[in-house]
């Protein structure tokens, strides 16, 4: 319930943002002289909420800092109070704690030093120490242990609010980003150039479509981007299909309509967003099976087509069964949310991963694996807590992505391992669980799954996933100790 407390709480601010952005960009007339929008006051405010954020996150990473030990006040403090409540009337505290003082206090230290290590034989070596010197050791050590027991409970509540403040801090100063973010997309709509507008009105005016305004859009990496607000003229019925054809005969390149849009004109103006093609496409398979004696599987994994990328997500719940199933779905579920928000990739892991740190039970965490792909460029970023290797099937040879970074959920400052792969044209990406292998020999488990993708023949990723997995099934005798997912994507030019 907290999760989604804080997932919605977020989520909420960037609806309002993403529909101040919009009223901005919406009320703004044309004007027939200007050439682009006075987006100057808009922006600077839009700044401003961004700088506030930011000093607000800062605010809080300049609180106290999580410990994982008690500090020298604090073991002072514990024994100052065990020799209040157990020495008061004892006939030697003026021995132990006047004139033999330096060491009752290094040997009290090391009974509660000892403690914090919870290694039986170096307790055991510090109790006995201490009997040495005390008379009534048995009844101060009773009541040390039992301060240390509230105190170190105190010490781990005390963390898991820093914890949550670090998250809090995240989430501000990622606000902060999208904030930014809004203002310099509303400083760079402009109007298109009266030239290039009345050629693309003329040209389409011959298809029957009328448009009305044209609004230029730029985009990283000089990537074409534009608004039209068009309608078709009355009775006549043209395909959006239609238009994007005509348009890149316009412009020189492959012109495509957002996924969002309509498929047909009518006679009622609508606008439109047109932007170049991708270069890429993505075919996804995926082959499952539950471990033994399981209802359902602790794997759980997301294919997403973002327009400009694709994004792939597997996670892998600890253990197995509904546990685990809950624990992975969320996982997928929030990086889904926070990812269709405008979240940076890096960024939404990390908030998904501190959301989990404050909803965590003892032993409970996922694995996050990421893919995402640039469809302009083929270039794929893998982002990996926890997760098993990824394998790159090439034209004749494979390469692994492998990671050693701890599960998320784990701890609150988890460091993503992240790396960059140039990807072309007929390559695969085999995304697998550890229960996937696992089940191959221990010692080049992932030498065996290299031969097992060289070797197989299918250009299908489903028909490849599902072979890959039957590979690795025939090594463990059919028999499922773990969850297994084999998740496969086919990169292709499109045509």
């Amino acid at each position: 319930m907290q999760t989604v407390i804080f997932a919605m709480f977020v989520i909420g601010i960037l609806l309002i943002l993403r529909d101040m952005a919009k009223i901005i960009f919406w009320e703004r007339r044309r004007k027939k002289e200007a050439l682009q929008f006075d987006a100057g006051p808009q922006r600077e405010q839009m700044e401003k909420y961004a700088r506030s954020f930011q000093r607000l996150a800062s605010t809080f990473y300049d609180m106290p800092v999580r410990r994982e030990g008690f500090s020298p006040q604090e073991t002072e403090r514990m024994l100052r109070e065990t020799e209040e409540t157990v020495c008061s009337r004892c006939a030697g505290r003026e021995e132990c704690w006047r004139r033999k003082r330096y060491r009752s206090r290094e040997l009290g230290e090391n009974l509660i030093r000892a403690m914090e290590m919870a290694e039986p034989e170096v307790i055991t070596a510090a109790q006995g120490d201490w009997f040495d010197m005390c008379r009534n050791g048995a009844r101060f050590l009773e009541e040390l242990k039992h301060i240390f027991v509230r105190e170190r409970q105190n010490l781990i509540w005390n963390n898991r609010l820093i914890e949550g403040r670090l998250a809090v801090a995240e989430q501000l100063g990622e606000i902060s980003r999208i904030m930014q973010q809004v203002a310099n997309d509303i400083y760079n709509i402009t109007l298109a150039p009266a030239e290039q507008e009345e050629q693309v009105r003329k040209v389409l005016a011959r298809k029957q479509v009328l448009v009305k305004q044209m609004w230029m859009l730029e985009k990283a990496q000089g990537k074409l981007r534009f608004f039209l607000t068009l309608r078709a003229r009355s009775g006549q019925c043209v395909t959006i299909r239609e238009v994007t054809r005509i348009l890149s005969g316009v412009f020189e390149c492959p012109i495509a309509a957002a996924r969002e849009s309509r498929v047909v004109l009518s006679r009622d103006y609508t606008t439109i967003l047109f932007q170049e093609d991708v270069h890429f496409q993505v075919l996804t398979g995926v082959a499952r099976i539950t471990r033994e004696a399981e209802s359902v599987s602790g794997d759980n994994y997301l294919c997403s087509d973002e327009g400009d990328s694709y994004l792939l997500c597997l996670s892998d719940g600890c253990g197995s069964g509904m546990e685990a199933c809950r624990e992975s779905e969320n996982v997928v579920e929030l990086l889904e949310l926070f990812l269709s928000s405008g979240f940076s990739r890096e960024t939404a892991a990390r908030m998904v991963n501190s959301a989990l740190v404050l909803q965590r039970s003892e032993g409970m965490f996922s694995t996050v694996d990421i893919c995402s792909l640039d469809l302009y460029t083929g270039i794929c970023e893998f982002l990996k807590a926890g997760a098993a290797s990824t394998f790159i099937r090439r034209d004749h040879w494979v390469e692994t992505v492998s990671s050693t970074s701890l599960a998320a959920g784990l701890v609150q400052e988890l460091d993503f391992e992240s790396t960059t792969k140039k990807l072309y044209d007929g390559d695969y990406l085999i995304m697998v669980t550890d229960g996937v292998l696992d089940a191959l020999p221990e010692e080049n488990a992932e030498e065996v799954m290299k031969e097992f993708i060289m070797e197989n023949t299918s250009t299908s990723p489903r028909e490849m996933g599902r072979t890959l997995l039957e590979r690795v099934m025939g090594c463990s005798g059919y028999r499922a100790a773990d969850d297994m997912t084999v998740l496969v994507a086919g990169i292709w030019k499109k045509q």
